[in-house]
């Protein structure tokens, strides 16, 4: 079982010809209005996967309709509360190759409470998962409960902060960070990258590769050369899939693999929950298509 304590947004996305430059007005060409953020796409995946995951989270009233999206994609609502507040959102620019740029408002979710955590994880087992993300408030103390309780902790280091990567790692089974963000971690802490002290690290290298490091075992990844059309929530897609799969029993090879397929599936269509794929489509979509040699 997966636990995310994790961000719901309502997204809204514009597609334009490209990204404004500082004072230019811009037309978009088209605009859509959506289930996001990175805790709520992490959750559709993980379901879409076959894993199970209950979501911790919070939502305004004006947006109930995102968690009837979660529950009726296979994910556990129970532990989303709603409060008298705005509810998470996003405005997301996506140019012509798939790239975005995006700007969140945290909303409902940087007010979940310890008292919604406890009780979200009063049923959790020694040996579930709980996965954490910087758009949701309250990480530490999640992290720390969780130990107590004998889940391992898997944290996705984004929105990127240094100092919350040091607050948390502690408390860290598993770290995930892209290329720019491992570095900058290395940075932050003085060590090289082999040297940072989680038994489980995660690197998303970009066009090119994921790397995994599992205690002393390491395994590389190559990516699937797709057309992307929307790039916004990939990452998300990879983790979740990647959850799902470890959480399922699955060798880590496979799981990266079965993750790297479902990220660049989700890429050549429109949207961000939306897109996530079912978990056939993947397993269809992997038999045809073989991966870029890392």
């Amino acid at each position: 079982m997966i636990f995310n304590l994790g961000s719901i947004n309502i997204d809204h996305i514009y597609r334009v010809p490209h990204f404004p430059e500082p004072g230019e007005t811009l037309l978009s060409d088209m605009y859509s209005k959506g289930l996001g953020g990175k805790g709520a796409n992490q959750s559709i995946a993980i379901a879409r996967a076959g894993g199970q995951v209950a979501h911790i989270g919070a939502i305004g009233d004006d947006a109930l309709w995102t968690r009837d999206i979660l529950a009726k994609s296979g994910v556990n609502v129970s532990g989303i509360e709603v409060l008298d507040t705005a509810t998470g959102h996003a405005i997301i620019n996506v140019d012509p190759s798939g790239e975005n740029c995006i700007v969140l408002f945290g909303g409902a979710n940087i007010l979940v409470s310890e008292g919604q955590i406890c009780a979200a994880l009063a049923g959790a087992k020694a040996g579930d998962w709980l996965l954490l993300q910087n758009e949701v408030n309250n990480g530490p103390f999640t992290a720390k409960l969780a130990r107590a309780k004998g889940l391992k902790v898997a944290y996705v280091a984004a929105p990127f902060d240094a100092a919350k990567v040091q607050d948390m790692l502690p408390f860290v089974d598993l770290l995930s960070v892209n290329e720019g963000e491992a570095l900058r971690v290395c940075e932050a802490l003085g060590v090289s990258e082999d040297e940072i002290p989680v038994e489980k690290l995660l690197i998303t290298r970009g066009s090119n590769s994921i790397s995994y490091r599992d205690g002393p075992t390491r395994y590389t990844q190559g990516v699937f050369e797709v057309e992307p059309v929307d790039t916004t929530g990939a990452g998300d897609t990879f983790m979740g899939y990647f959850m799902a799969q470890l959480d399922g029993g699955k060798a880590p090879q496979e799981a990266l693999r079965m993750a790297a397929a479902a990220a660049a599936l989700m890429v050549t269509k429109k949207g961000t929950a939306e897109a996530i794929p079912l978990l056939e489509d993947v397993v269809g979509f992997i038999r045809s298509s073989p991966p870029k040699s890392s």
